[in-house]
């Protein structure tokens, strides 16, 4: 991860800070439908966050192993990205 490496970082202590927040409302009895709602919001937070990582993946792993023409790489980085989709798609 190189070029998104600060602003996924920001994107994820910011979700810290969330979970943080949602641990809080568990120990003051709080709401169950406010405490689901943020986690909701915790969960497509962190979906948004792994779409920037797959992206970076894309943009410079992948990427540079199709510049380096080495068959086997090129396969291996694609056979990742095909394992991903598999996990995302159930």
């Amino acid at each position: 991860m190189q070029a998104d490496k600060k602003k996924i970082l920001r994107r994820l202590r910011i979700i810290e800070g969330q979970v943080k927040g949602v641990i809080d409302m568990v120990e003051e009895d709080r709401y169950c439908i406010d405490i689901s709602n943020q986690i909701m919001a915790i969960s497509q937070a962190l979906k948004g966050v792994n779409r920037g990582v797959l992206s970076a993946h894309l943009h410079h792993c992948v990427l540079d192993s199709m510049e380096s023409k080495d068959t086997d790489q090129v396969e291996e980085k694609l056979e990742e990205i095909n394992q991903v989709i598999a996990k995302l798609s159930k």
